[in-house]
């Protein structure tokens, strides 16, 4: 018997989004430490949009020319050259990005963006702890086809992104059909480390947060861990990400 429910699929790396046809889905870009956390803080505290960019060099000639806008970004956990401003949540308070447009390049999370772009992906939002409950509201109102797509780091699986597949697919996954080995080990994982999140990324050694602790910025990633710290939507509009939600 054929299901009528749609299907979700996790993308556990860019690397593998060739495989996958995104023309009738929601993609989902999952950056949870920290470029989906970032974009989602800055939209809740009032930012106009996120534009973003897949370069450093096209970030800071983008923001050159969109007045009051912050160019921002990062390069393997830290500030990219030539930019003022990083990838942490804590960097967007209200009194700072109310308004503005965040101008935003990251190593994976925007990458990624651009590719699903790129293969005509019926509908882009970002997906991260702080405002998971948004993310599974959507999709489930959506009733369309799920990608989970994964950042990870420069194309190798890891442990926050698949994290975060695993809690959606924890919250909404018997709403739809998963012929998808990558989505029930995400879900797996997820049900081993939910009970604390960080505790599990710190005994698992997990690569990106033995990187961000090297530089001192357990509170990024405790705040990234959270869920619905911020809890609305992003969504791509075709150049920029706005907040759907109120």
């Amino acid at each position: 018997m054929t299901s009528n429910r749609p299907s979700l699929h996790t993308i556990l790396s860019p690397a593998l989004l060739h495989l996958y046809d995104v023309t009738d889905s929601i993609v989902v870009i999952i950056d949870v430490l920290r470029a989906t956390s970032t974009i989602t803080t800055a939209l809740y505290n009032g930012a106009a949009s996120v534009i973003p960019v897949d370069t450093v060099s096209g970030a800071i000639q983008l923001g050159q020319t969109l007045p009051d806008s912050i160019t921002a970004g990062e390069r393997d956990g830290r500030v990219a050259e030539g930019l003022a401003h990083g990838n942490s949540p804590f960097e967007y308070p209200t009194d700072f990005v109310r308004g503005r447009t965040l101008v935003l390049t990251t190593t994976n999370g925007t990458k990624l963006l651009h590719m699903a772009l790129e293969k005509g992906a019926g509908e882009i939002i970002t997906g991260s702890f702080p405002n998971l409950s948004a993310v599974c509201t959507h999709l489930l109102a959506s009733n369309k086809n799920v990608l989970l797509g994964c950042a990870a780091w420069k194309d190798r699986v890891n442990l926050e992104d698949t994290l975060f597949a695993g809690a959606v697919i924890d919250r909404i996954g018997k709403a739809f059909t998963m012929n998808c080995d990558s989505s029930h080990m995400a879900h797996s994982l997820y049900r081993l480390a939910k009970d604390d999140l960080f505790g599990y990324m710190r005994d698992q050694d997990a690569s990106h947060y033995h990187r961000l602790m090297n530089y001192g910025l357990e509170k990024d990633i405790r705040y990234c861990l959270t869920p619905d710290g911020a809890n609305i939507l992003p969504v791509f509009d075709g150049l920029r990400l706005v907040n759907k939600l109120p």
